[in-house]
């Protein structure tokens, strides 16, 4: 398997925040790939945050630097997992 296929299959997180009284975007707060993406998720894990699984986005995501909002083209990926995480707190109806 060449590096470019073994990069193609490690597994990517990220983790984006986002406060609709303060921020523009969603901004990136944790990212990485392999063994860090695993941290990533077993953090969330631990604090009970929801996780949603979409390889694509993930990969775009832990590209970002940190902090940095996602960019437009990331829009209606990101809204369509904000959206799941609020069906899934109760804050608005399916």
């Amino acid at each position: 398997m060449s590096d470019q296929d073994e990069k193609k299959q490690r597994k990517a997180a990220a983790a984006i925040q986002y406060d609709a009284k303060k921020d523009r975007a969603p901004k990136v707060t944790a990212k990485g790939f392999g063994v860090i993406a695993e941290k990533i998720i077993e953090r969330a894990i631990a604090a009970n945050v929801p996780l949603r699984e979409d390889p694509d986005l993930a990969n775009a995501l832990a590209k970002l630097p940190l902090g940095e909002e996602i960019p437009p083209n990331l829009y209606k990926a990101v809204a369509e997992v904000l959206a799941f995480l609020y069906r899934m707190n109760g804050r608005v109806s399916a």
